[in-house]
């Protein structure tokens, strides 16, 4: 650490100055000096140098009479005030930056700053140039003599004038000095401020006053460099009250606060000694124990009942004995007793008997659902295997299928049948694996995960859990949740399960989980391994009128306390609202419209006073419907039929749908492909592959060979806003690309299956969805790729019942079948003549 001490500037003795005995005539008053000792001699601030070294200022301006310490970082400014020091410079202008983050120039300083003298500077290693200056008076910049550091300026300075014995400025100073003393009653700091100022100077000095009063304030740099730059004293007197004023209303406020808040903690304290008080009272009568004693003997007679393991039981001991020495209003309580509930809350060796009466499970599972049939027959199989096995522990069941189509309430179902609790949550958008395994103990607000949280709710160790939408699992920074339920999921490793929070394993082999997703595209593989996928394609339309006309119109009769009296629909209108208004896989909408329906009779009969016991209940038949739910949203059914058009048959996440396929001839000025409808890779791909087989095999299929020569072909799928992908349009797409070549119209036969380079007919996927999705559409006869033949053969009866299915090996038989031509052989060329 290197010092520099700065000289206090001597009184420089000199004949007085005539121009200096006006001022003083004029009124014109010293800034921060003494009185003059002699006639001789010359006050400080009257020798004031022409020509100033400037310091900026960043935070706020300096007033004349203060004496404050500054501090400058870097080395640039040290050396600054080192060269004052050589050259015997003791006075140093200080202005302040028009801009703090802009580059120290003359064009970034204000005009108007203050004069000071530089009683001390210390230079500190590291920590900057540490200096005190005493403030003299203002200057004004004239010229600036270097524009580069170290700045200097010639300085004008302007004398002060006060005037004695004036009653508007006596008024003003009282002012001041009133609103001072108020401001001492909200913040006593300003009096050894005040002390200070009192001891220095006069308090009848109106300039002095304003300046010491500006500073005091908390008003920004502008306000502030405001009243430097203001001379006359009467304006600058009017802007100091008026800071002061806002100064005073701001320590107001504040001590306003201070006391709320001082009077609510005096009422805590209060009440804190009076509890502690009372408490004491009680236990010297008898009449109240301590309550951490207490929460012990609670926790000791909760787990009378619990069949901890080794691990768990260690775990407890010691936290428990933890407990019994920790204050009860220490934080590590609380966080205590929070682990030691939740250990023993949990069914430690707590299990429900199972119930394995086939009877009894079909019962309860015709009872939540109509249809599904093969559904059905496969939870019966799974749970006739339990009753073989005295047990269904170590399975997992994946339900896929499109949204409403029961898989939730299948599980409540199977929950039901078992005569276990049920307990579900979801997993969709889940990106947290503390989520599943809980946090650990030593963040705030910690607790354990979900599968803890479902056996405190259940309060035994073998229920249903159900976790739906597995297939919208999400994964971030945070972790994988995915990976995280592997640990639960895997029957070899969830007999040790550990949760983060609790650190101690519990054992899940005895718990049935069930899972739910749209799709399997987006489910994790590893979770597919460890999972029986059972697949709800959705209903078909007789299957949705009984499940409207005997679960869901007696549920919202409840839901909307109305009765059989009030309402009645009539199994044509359930009918006609199925195939019109809600032909998606499942019943959802279905209920939606149902719940339409009963809101409209509700207000039909609080409008008209309709009792139901009077005038009979409201029907609604075919004819009526649309009163209720408007106009019907499918119009068209079946095929449409035409050149150029042929009806595909796709799935999806929501169950499967119908395709109409469009092309046309656009122009024959060249030969081209144009395809539309937002189509993925995969149809580009098949439509590319259609338009080379269609084109390569005209002549053989009795079209004109050239007739793709020099038409621009434009094949379209309606509904471009819906983007549409899947490797089974290629049967679809020749088909459309064949009718217009041949001119003729296809027969009214729904289709499907991928097409190669040679006419094969590839196999598809989701064979149920696509079929019932044509019942729904009212189509009767389809074609499927012969390698299909074995997967429709194991559905169910009443899903191909009313269909007549075509199978296809090569695309000649769908040509067969749609237009009624046979393909002929390949042309073959005569050997040339050898010899010849």
């Amino acid at each position: 650490m290197s010092t520099d001490d700065v000289v206090d500037p001597e009184i420089v003795e000199q004949d007085a100055d005539p121009a200096a005995e006006d001022a003083e005539q004029d009124g014109a008053t010293a800034v921060d000096d003494p009185p003059a000792r002699e006639a001789s001699l010359v006050r400080a601030d009257e020798v004031l140098p022409p020509q100033l070294t400037i310091l900026p200022l960043s935070n706020r301006p300096l007033f004349p009479g203060l004496v404050v310490p500054l501090v400058y970082e870097g080395e640039e400014m040290a050396q600054v005030v080192r060269n004052l020091a050589e050259h015997h410079e003791h006075y140093v202008g200080l202005v302040l930056v028009r801009d703090e983050d802009a580059v120290y120039e003359p064009k970034n300083l204000f005009e108007v700053g203050v004069v000071a003298r530089v009683a001390k500077a210390v230079e500190i290693q590291d920590h900057g140039l540490h200096i005190v200056v005493e403030c003299v008076r203002r200057f004004r910049i004239d010229r600036f003599l270097t524009n580069t550091n170290p700045i200097r300026v010639a300085a004008i300075y302007r004398p002060e004038t006060s005037f004695e014995d004036n009653v508007e400025l006596r008024a003003y100073t009282v002012a001041i000095i009133n609103i001072i003393k108020e401001m001492l009653k909200h913040n006593p700091l300003y009096e050894e401020e005040l002390r200070l100022f009192a001891s220095r100077f006069d308090v009848d000095e109106p300039n002095r006053l304003a300046d010491f009063a500006a500073s005091l304030t908390t008003a920004g740099r502008e306000d502030l460099q405001d009243i430097l730059e203001t001379y006359p004293i009467f304006d600058r007197l009017k802007k100091v009250i008026t800071l002061l004023n806002r100064e005073l209303n701001v320590s107001k406020v504040q001590t306003k606060i201070r006391e709320n808040i001082d009077e609510r903690v005096s009422e805590q304290q209060r009440k804190f000694f009076l509890h502690e008080q009372l408490q004491e009272i009680q236990r010297e009568l008898g009449m109240n124990e301590d309550p951490r004693e207490k929460e012990v003997a609670d926790f000791k007679q909760r787990v009378e009942g619990l069949k901890f393991s080794d691990e768990a039981a260690k775990a407890f001991d010691e936290e428990l004995n933890k407990l019994a020495m920790l204050d009860t209003s220490s934080p590590e309580y609380s966080v205590t007793r929070n682990y030691l509930d939740w250990l023993t809350c949990l069914p430690w060796g707590k299990t429900c008997r199972d119930r394995f009466n086939l009877k009894a499970a079909a019962k309860a599972l015709n009872k939540h659902h109509s249809g599904l049939d093969d559904v059905k027959d496969r939870i019966l199989e799974f749970i006739a295997v339990g009753s073989r096995k005295k047990e269904v522990s170590g399975s997992i069941i994946l339900f896929v299928g499109p949204p409403g189509v029961g898989k939730t309430s299948l599980g409540k179902a199977i929950a039901d049948a078992l005569g276990r609790p049920f307990y579900r949550f979801s997993v969709g958008g889940m990106r947290d694996e503390a989520e599943i395994k809980g946090h650990r103990r030593t963040y705030i607000g910690a607790m354990p995960g979900k599968i803890v949280q479902a056996l405190k709710r259940v309060e035994v160790a073998n229920p249903v859990i159900m976790m739906d939408e597995v297939d919208k699992i999400g994964t971030d920074f945070r972790g994988d949740p995915a990976s995280a339920l592997l640990e639960v999921l895997d029957p070899e490793q969830n007999s040790d399960f550990m949760d983060h929070y609790l650190d101690v394993r519990f054992d899940l082999s005895s718990v049935l989980f069930l899972l739910t997703a749209n799709q399997l595209d987006t489910v994790p593989a590893p979770l597919l391994d460890r999972a029986e996928i059972i697949r709800l394609a959705g209903y078909m339309s007789s299957e949705k009128v009984e499940i409207g006309r005997k679960h869901l119109w007696p549920s919202q009769l409840g839901e909307h306390a109305l009765t059989r009296r009030d309402v009645t629909m009539t199994k044509a209108a359930m009918l006609r609202l199925v195939e019109d208004y809600a032909r998606e896989p499942g019943v959802r909408k279905l209920e939606h419209l149902i719940k339409k329906i009963m809101r409209k009779v509700a207000r039909k009969l609080a409008e008209e006073g309709i009792s139901g016991e009077g005038n009979g209940p409201v029907q609604i038949g075919v004819g009526s419907l649309e009163e209720y739910v408007g106009k019907p949203r499918f119009r068209e059914k079946g095929i449409k039929q035409g050149v150029g058009l042929s009806t595909g048959l796709a799935w999806t996440a929501m169950g499967g749908t119908t395709l109409t396929l469009e092309a046309t001839v656009a122009h024959r000025d060249r030969r081209g492909l144009k395809l539309t409808g937002q189509l993925g890779k995969v149809m580009q791909e098949s439509a590319e592959i259609a338009y080379s087989y269609v084109t390569a095999n005209l002549e053989r299929f009795g079209a004109p060979a050239d007739f793709f020569d020099k038409a621009f072909v434009h094949l379209h799928v309606p509904e471009g806003a819906v983007p549409k992908d899947g490797p089974s349009a290629g049967v679809t797409m020749a088909t459309a690309l064949l009718s217009l070549a041949l001119n003729r119209a296809p027969e009214r036969i729904a289709m499907t299956g991928e097409l190669t380079l040679t006419g094969d007919v590839l196999a598809i996927g989701g064979e149920r969805e696509k079929i019932l999705a044509a019942k729904r559409l009212g189509i009767d006869e389809l074609i499927l790729p012969a390698a299909n033949k074995v997967d429709v053969d194991e559905l169910p009866e009443s899903v191909r019942e009313g269909v007549s299915i075509h199978y296809a090996t090569y695309f000649k038989d769908v040509a067969r079948l749609m237009f009624g031509i046979r393909m002929k052989p390949v042309k073959q060329k005569k050997a040339a003549e050898k010899g010849s």
